[in-house]
């Protein structure tokens, strides 16, 4: 090949130097190196900053030609050329010559896109745990047909014989900060859409989630199902129970299907209604109904037992149930249930 290049650039200059550009990937390609070594060999060769940013990362690698990196604000890209892998766009490649063209920077970021794309392919995205929201959104979407979700998946690190989780978090801790702690052995991936959180994992330890969190936990199976699962559970959580997982939920979770009119025309949520009007007292019918017991409600409550009972026995006139019964208990349970799902 040597030989070839140096007799074809007797006769075109060009057509050498290219030449020598693609046995330059070439030999990357062979010892696969990885993005971080691919932008630092590009920026040598090139003599100019070269760039690397892969979508499922939302993270730029940008390096200088010395190879070190490159901590000047970008400049605008003299030449971009995308990568592509599977017939999709999976990242960008350039250099920032901040002058004339190279003749030879086609050739270049060419090639450069090509070794990128193989080593994405190879070794998978970046080991962080933010992710490019578009590329969550297309992984865990109901409509995504499951080639483009397979696709997803993979940049998002994910191997595609391996069960993926989604949780849904609503939290002011930062998502990278509660996908580490929850997943710390990876691969873990998360983004904001709209006003929740989504974290994506292979494996999620529900106590270690930070306190102030909450969360639910879909099952793992297809994402989206995973997705609209973890949705779900999110609903139910309280102060007093602010992780929940789907699966947890039985049948309480055909709740949520209620339409909202429905549980409004209940009598029995029209009166929990009532009771919310008093902070005191519905904290008093929450810690009744979880505990089941007014001696342990009382305990959690700090107050005396007979305190407690002369407040769930008024708590049982607003709602015309009898709390001290086993039914009863149960209607009150369910009507709260059904009375923060609309508040949700």
């Amino acid at each position: 090949m040597e030989a070839l290049a140096v007799r074809l650039s007797g006769l075109d200059p060009y057509v050498g130097g290219a030449i020598r550009v693609v046995a330059f990937y070439d030999t990357l390609m062979r010892r696969r190196v990885d993005l971080p070594a691919l932008a630092r060999a590009s920026a040598g060769l090139a003599e100019c900053v070269a760039g690397i940013r892969v979508h499922g990362t939302g993270r730029s690698i940008r390096v200088s030609p010395d190879g070190r990196d490159a901590i000047a604000p970008p400049a605008p890209a003299t030449t971009t050329v995308p990568i592509v892998l599977d017939e999709e766009e999976i990242g960008t490649v350039w250099l920032e010559r901040g002058g004339a063209v190279n003749q030879l920077d086609d050739v270049l970021l060419d090639r450069l896109a090509l070794a990128a794309a193989a080593a994405v392919e190879r070794y998978g995205p970046a080991r962080t745990t933010m992710a490019d929201p578009a590329l969550v959104e297309l992984a865990i979407g109901a409509d995504t047909d499951e080639a483009a979700r397979a696709r997803a998946l993979r940049l998002l690190g994910f191997a595609a014989d391996v069960p993926v989780r989604v949780v849904a978090v609503r939290s002011r801790v930062p998502l990278d900060r509660i996908g580490g702690l929850v997943c710390p052995a990876r691969p873990v991936k998360a983004a904001p859409l709209a006003d929740v959180g989504v974290i994506l994992a292979t494996t999620v330890d529900a106590a270690r989630f930070p306190a102030d969190v909450r969360a639910g936990i879909g099952a793992a199976d297809s994402p989206d199902r995973s997705w609209r699962e973890a949705r779900t559970a999110l609903r139910f959580t309280t102060p007093r129970e602010p992780v929940v997982r789907h699966a947890d939920l039985g049948a309480l979770a055909l709740l949520a299907e209620v339409p909202q009119e429905a549980s409004r025309d209940n009598a029995d949520v029209a009166g929990i209604a009532r009771v919310a009007g008093s902070p005191e007292d519905l904290e008093t019918l929450d810690t009744y109904c979880a505990t089941g017991s007014l001696r342990r409600a009382a305990d959690l409550l700090h107050l005396h037992h007979s305190s407690v009972a002369r407040r769930v026995e008024q708590i049982g006139r607003t709602l015309d149930i009898d709390l001290t019964d086993p039914t009863g208990l149960t209607r009150a349970r369910l009507a709260l249930t059904a009375w923060r799902l609309l508040t949700d």
